[in-house]
């Protein structure tokens, strides 16, 4: 099942394919009792899709196998053993995708002739991805964290490795206090400004917050090479963690993040006050559903868990709705997150009950 989602990734998502294109959108859940129905629900979703394309007269019967073929492949990868909140499945003539996401989706089918993108994006943004670099002499490690987890990731040509020399042991070194200078080694230095240079390309394809670990030494010479780990990188000094575990890089970096975190909420609330006054202030779920397909918000505030369901009113108006009605519209928290990004707003998801005077969402405008 996929994780990461690229712009290069998304961009090909969102590229128009032959209809049909069949987007399948189904709750799940981390824990028992409440994951006992997954599987049923997963089933009966993928029984819709093939429904659908039963009885749509624009589907032929070749494009119909073909796209029943790939929706039955597409569940046979899927895993629930180690779901999250949500499910996606991707599946065209020719192709299937099988998405898992930490955010809830609404149950639903939508046959057309581009994949539906807008769960994946909010997903993806309320997980606050970011990458660990975790520096020895040895070795540099990549992780990819976000949603609760790090695993190690080979994006870039990552993990580097070199050869020692024999009378090298890098680890007593560490040990003995004399890993300052081995840092100061030619050798190494070089190695780590390759390691530079590579977590640059990265950065700029994947861009998102860096973390790097290493033992003092380390992140001093990479700092002196006024690379982009020197300019955008927080750093973590703690060694080990090039050969470590992704539990152990997650402890590491936790508590960095979380004082990140809380900043950023800091931020977050400033912004809206002070918008408050200069009357660039916006919400209620209608007023920036509007304002964000005007393109007018610069930055959007949501709650991590904040969920609502609306209808269209007469006048292109949002009103409240129940989620059994006909014209509800369950994620339009997800499409109001999509269409900010898509006009360039920054999004930033904040702990629940931060922004409860404003019901959950807010936004700066820019005019």
């Amino acid at each position: 099942m996929e994780h990461d989602l690229s712009p290069a990734t998304l961009a090909e998502l969102r590229r128009p394919r032959s209809y049909p294109a069949v987007s399948v959108l189904t709750p799940t859940h981390r824990r028992e009792p409440d994951n006992a129905q997954d599987r049923v629900r997963l089933r009966n979703a993928v029984a819709e899709a093939k429904k659908q394309l039963e009885t749509d007269p624009a589907v032929s019967r070749d494009r119909r196998y073909d796209v029943e073929r790939q929706l039955d492949q597409a569940l046979a990868e899927v895993d629930l053993t180690y779901a999250e909140d949500g499910l996606l499945i991707f599946a065209a003539p020719g192709e299937h995708q099988v998405w898992s996401l930490g955010r809830s989706v609404p149950e639903r089918v939508v046959l057309s002739d581009t994949f539906l993108t807008r769960n994946l994006v909010s997903a993806n943004a309320a997980e606050r991805p970011f990458w660990v670099l975790s520096l020895s002499a040895d070795r540099m490690t990549l992780w990819s964290g976000g949603g609760g987890r790090v695993t190690e990731d080979r994006t870039g040509g990552f993990p580097l490795v070199r050869d020692l020399d024999e009378n090298f042991d890098a680890e007593r070194q560490e040990q003995i206090g004399d890993a300052p200078s081995t840092f100061r080694d030619e050798r190494t230095r070089q190695f780590l400004r390759e390691a530079d240079t590579a977590m640059g390309k990265v950065m700029r394809e994947h861009p998102r917050p860096l973390y790097v670990t290493g033992e003092p030494g380390a992140l001093s010479v990479v700092q002196e090479c006024g690379g982009v780990v020197a300019r955008r990188a927080v750093q973590v000094p703690h060694g080990g963690l090039a050969h470590g575990t992704p539990e152990a890089v997650w402890r590491a970096v936790a508590p960095v993040r979380e004082a990140r975190a809380r900043q950023d909420t800091d931020g977050v609330s400033r912004e809206l006050e002070a918008a408050r006054g200069r009357k660039e202030f916006a919400a209620g779920v209608d007023e920036l559903w509007r304002s964000a397909r005007e393109g007018r918000i610069r930055l959007l505030a949501v709650e991590e868990n904040y969920r609502v369901t609306v209808r269209d009113a007469f006048g292109g108006h949002l009103v409240p709705a129940g989620s059994g009605d006909l014209d509800a519209r369950e994620d339009i928290v997800d499409e109001i997150v999509e269409q900010c990004l898509e006009t360039g707003a920054e999004v930033r998801f904040v702990p629940d009950g931060t922004l409860e005077e404003e019901q959950g969402m807010a936004g700066v405008l820019r005019y």
